[in-house]
This record gives structure tokens, sequence and C-alpha cells, in this order.
């Protein structure tokens, strides 16, 4: 069996920083499944359909990268997937402190699923997709923070705000 790694995520929308991540995972594993979380805690700007229609059309050119979706719990899905590793993106220590909690109870729930850490690009240590949000919604530039059927995507979300 290959390595097979789970790259978790929102990704509503998908940015540069998160394709940094992916592309970098795709480099390391055999296999990377980009999986897009429901999370009831938050309200998404892009359907879940759309943000896999979105990272599918933006990670095209990596052959090892598959994009799903899940519901539930991490571990459960990296289970099904039958993964050995879960890829996580850091920007800042903020970010580290919640990913050892998450890593450290995945790691409980099933001692043969890794997590990997991987340090955010520095051109990309600042960017969100809440950022891109707020930006977008106010008309301003996102050209060098996502891709560019992305920023297309956010174009049309907002085209009637404001």
């Amino acid at each position: 069996m290959g390595s097979i790694a789970v790259c978790p995520g929102s990704f509503d929308p998908v940015t540069l920083g998160h394709l940094d991540i992916i592309t970098r995972g795709s480099k390391v594993f055999d296999k990377v499944i980009v999986s897009v979380l429901h999370n009831r805690n938050k309200q998404p700007l892009f359907t879940i359909e759309e943000r896999i229609e979105l990272l599918k059309q933006t990670t095209k050119e990596i052959p090892n990268v598959e994009v799903d979706h899940f519901n539930g719990l991490l571990i459960d899905y990296v289970k099904k997937k039958k993964a050995n590793a879960i890829i996580k993106g850091l920007r800042a220590v903020s970010d580290f402190e919640y990913e050892l909690q998450m890593a450290s109870i995945n790691r409980k729930l099933d001692e043969d699923v890794e997590t990997f850490f991987m340090m955010t690009n520095n051109n990309y240590s600042y960017l969100s997709s809440s950022i891109v949000k707020e930006l977008a919604k106010y008309h301003a530039s996102v050209n060098d923070l996502v891709p560019e059927i992305v920023e297309e995507a956010l174009r049309k979300k907002y085209a009637f705000s404001n």
C-alpha cells in the first residue's frame, strides 16, 4: 500500500496558501485526498459542491490529488479512505495550538494515523479564506491570493452586494 494522506479543510474558498500545502504534500505522499469538511459551526459562502468543483479545477494538474468531502469525525473519514496520514498547514503559533490538540485526539483514536504539519510559505502566512472573502465582499483585488477561477467565482457571489 502506498502512502495516502488526507488534507482536510473548509476551503471556503480555496486560496493560494491552500494550494501551496496541497502541492507540497503531493510531492511527499503517493496520493493526497483533499477533503472539504462540512462544518456546522460556519456559514459558508460557497456550497460543498461549489468548493469541490473549485478544488477540482485548481488541482487538476496534480495527478495524485483527489477531491472529496466528508461529515463527522476526521479520523473516521481517514480510516474509511485507508489513509495513513493527515496533512495540516500552519500559518502561526495560534494555528499550532489548535492543530496540536486535534492531532493528539486523532492519535488517541487511531495510533496508526500520523499528522504532518507543514509550515506555510512565507508569502501566504497572513492569508486565510476569511480575509479573502472580506476583501472580495468590498470588491478589493484578490488576484494574488486565489487562483483566477476562484477570483471569478467570488466576483459572481458578490456581484449584487453592497
